[in-house]
């Protein structure tokens, strides 16, 4: 359902899974805050490849802090869906209109939606009835000095000036991986399916000055396959991918074959 584009009161959630100091998340603020009034609340560390979770075992804590331009934001020591939660459930006045996670530092491309923190900030705001978008960036690996996350930002706004004027279906959300390249070549958005990653994760078993076994789970950094219909092959083209996702996984295709099946207890 498309939300009023002229609404002086409109809510947006600003949050992260790198935690509330990371610079991509006051470039998507500052982006941002012409829409709406900007609450940002984002976890007070780095939970990258943390999944969805939910902290059910112990209390949370929410507090407030001041970045590094001056602006205030509110860490919690919860997980990244943590954040959205507290939000959406009262932490502050009014419940957010929506929820736009990032800028996450690199990208989310096929399977890494699974892992990603960002994209699971977008699946949390679902789940609570409100649009949710991931925005990550295609920095490349080996990029000396800091990240310019100021081209990304202006496109996220775009994006989300869009979800505003067009709405989201129930329980859809976006994952946007943008190419790192300057907003001027930033000019083609793609709509795009998931993509097949590529994992190339090893183990290195070590031992601790004990002689007992520890393990780094490494490897190189993963890849994809580029086709064209594709988050993977878009970035690779230089095109912003947006795709959308939904929260029914339900593999509908195969359930007349597994219906064939005969479950033989003991």
């Amino acid at each position: 359902m498309p939300l009023n584009e002229e609404r002086a009161d409109l809510h947006i959630l600003v949050t992260n899974d790198d935690g509330v100091y990371a610079p991509g998340i006051l470039a998507l603020a500052n982006a941002l805050r012409p829409l709406g009034r900007i609450s940002i609340l984002a976890p007070e560390r780095n939970w990258s490849a943390a999944g969805h979770q939910k902290t059910l075992n112990r209390p949370l804590r929410v507090k407030q802090v001041t970045l590094v331009d001056g602006t205030l934001a509110h860490a919690s020591d919860g997980a990244p869906s943590d954040c959205v939660a507290l939000a959406v459930l009262g932490v502050f006045d009014t419940r957010p209109d929506i929820v736009v996670s990032g800028i996450n530092p690199t990208n989310n491309l096929g399977h890494d939606v699974t892992y990603s923190g960002t994209v699971t900030n977008a699946i949390e705001a679902a789940i609570w009835g409100l649009p949710g978008i991931a925005i990550s960036l295609d920095t490349p690996n080996a990029k000396p000095g800091e990240v310019d996350y100021a081209p990304a930002a202006a496109v996220a706004r775009v994006i989300v000036e869009a979800v505003i004027r067009y709405g989201l279906p129930r329980d859809v959300l976006l994952s946007v991986n943008i190419p790192y390249r300057p907003l001027e070549q930033l000019t083609e958005f793609r709509i795009t399916r998931q993509g097949n990653r590529v994992y190339r994760d090893v183990l290195v078993k070590r031992e601790d000055p004990w002689s007992q076994p520890y393990y780094w789970i490494g490897g190189e950094f993963p890849t994809g396959i580029p086709e064209e219909d594709t988050d993977v092959g878009a970035v690779e083209q230089g095109v912003v991918s947006i795709t959308p996702l939904h929260l029914d996984m339900t593999a509908y295709d195969h359930m007349d074959t597994l219906r064939q099946w005969k479950f033989i207890p003991g």
